[in-house]
């Protein structure tokens, strides 16, 4: 991975009861991180001095938690990613998540474990940007997550997706703002990229994975809207004419990022998942920067 570079790896779940979900990311490169940022500013970055493990619990109970680790801290296999206490595997049929943080800013204890088990695996990625200096890879958009927990105490199991993202070069010299959607449709599931580019140029992806993971292009529904979060970030999406797209609830309300349960009518058939919008302009900003370590501390051996 070159200097400035990042690559993460995400997991979102949403549980059969529906009254939790969670999101997993593992950072090599942390994007969103400040130290990375202002280590940036000096000259080239080393990304592996820049890796956390990112876990929230949406419901009750509630955790949040963010911190980062330095290259001494971090151990790298083909197949695992250690991260200080915490380490992402992939044990044969599943990737294993073991989870030992603290979550912020009440330092309260998430520890457990998360298994994620893909219906099926796939090689396919897709260039975000048109340079190649962004690829978006859908390993499992479609998996069942169980979810074991002493830290809380808590025990569900759901539908959940497993994706990847990697750069060689930050986000924010890429991309303006970004939104992201990913939607159960019975066996399938609908994927919706729209994103800003750096250079003024528009982004938009629409693609459908059947129930072994293959890959079909669908025409983008027109494009539609949500209310803003608290912080007044838009929460644009797309949803079939004559349809509004139905907030289910707000996981992440953020001064440059929202996470929401969204329902929606998606080419004709209804659509249940997680939405994302993102807006790098702000989170560039020197005052996003300078609240950015209270959410997402630091502690690195080196």
């Amino acid at each position: 991975m070159p200097d400035d570079g990042y690559a993460w790896w995400y997991v979102d779940a949403l549980s059969d009861c529906g009254r939790h979900g969670l999101t997993i990311i593992a950072f090599i490169g942390s994007v969103f991180s400040p130290y990375y940022a202002w280590a940036r500013r000096r000259g080239p970055a080393d990304p592996f001095n820049h890796c956390a493990l990112n876990m929230a619990l949406y419901g009750s109970p509630s955790r949040w938690a963010m911190t980062e680790r330095g290259r001494a801290d971090v151990a790298i296999t083909p197949d695992r990613f250690g991260i200080g206490p915490s380490s992402v595997s992939w044990l044969g049929d599943h990737l294993d998540i073991q989870i030992d943080e603290r979550s912020t800013p009440d330092f309260r204890k998430l520890r457990g474990v998360v298994r994620v088990y893909p219906q099926a695996m796939i090689e396919h990625q897709v260039v975000l940007d048109g340079h190649g200096r962004h690829i978006w890879q859908p390993f499992a958009p479609r998996a069942r997550v169980e979810v074991a927990l002493s830290g809380p105490e808590l025990r569900w199991s759901g539908p959940g997706y497993f994706d990847s993202n990697r750069g060689s070069e930050p986000l924010e010299r890429g991309f303006t703002e970004w939104s992201w959607s990913r939607a159960v449709q019975g066996e399938d599931t609908l994927v919706l990229y729209d994103a800003m580019r750096a250079d003024g140029s528009k982004f938009n992806l629409a693609r459908r994975f059947d129930a072994k993971g293959v890959p079909h292009d669908v025409a983008a529904p027109p494009e539609a809207s949500m209310k803003r979060g608290l912080w007044r970030v838009a929460r644009p999406t797309r949803a079939d004419a004559g349809t509004q797209p139905e907030l289910v609830r707000a996981l992440e309300d953020a001064p440059f990022y929202t996470r929401s349960e969204i329902r929606s009518t998606l080419l004709g058939r209804e659509a249940h998942g997680v939405h994302e919008s993102l807006d790098l302009r702000r989170f560039a900003s020197p005052v996003v920067q300078m609240m950015l370590p209270f959410r997402m501390p630091r502690l690195a051996s080196k």
